[in-house]
């Protein structure tokens, strides 16, 4: 599948293990192509009104404006946007915030991989948001 019609993604975490992890994953998944990392929630916004990505994988707790904060500022930027907020919380844990930022899911870091990811995306018009 060539670059024009993959799904491109930008990966946010302060965590660089995570975001090389992520990035394999991501990898694997050809209908995908990681377009850019960031390691802050600044650093996510900036990134996003610069490479426009379809899918951004956001972590919740990063220094500076939270994951949350960051995910407001891009759905409000570009509605279009699907974010997948991705942290340790059980998802009766996550900030209460989290479901009314704008993003379309969670997915707990433990249990994120290639058909999670293909699975939430199929699905990012569902209108609900959506956990693994």
């Amino acid at each position: 599948m060539g670059a024009v019609s993959a799904v491109g993604v930008l990966l946010v975490d302060d965590q660089t293990p995570f975001r090389l992890a992520a990035k394999a994953v991501f990898r694997r998944l050809e209908e995908f192509e990681v377009l850019g990392e960031a390691s802050s929630g600044e650093e996510a916004v900036a990134l996003a009104s610069e490479l426009r990505p379809s899918l951004v994988l956001m972590d919740i707790n990063m220094p500076g404006i939270s994951g949350i904060e960051a995910t407001r500022q891009l759905v409000s930027a570009d509605p279009g946007v699907m974010v997948i907020l991705c942290s340790t919380y059980e998802l009766a844990d996550l900030p209460t915030d989290a479901t009314t930022s704008g993003a379309k899911a969670y997915v707990h870091k433990e249990r994120f991989g290639a058909e999670t990811v293909r699975r939430l995306w199929q699905h990012r018009d569902s209108g609900t948001f959506g956990s693994t």
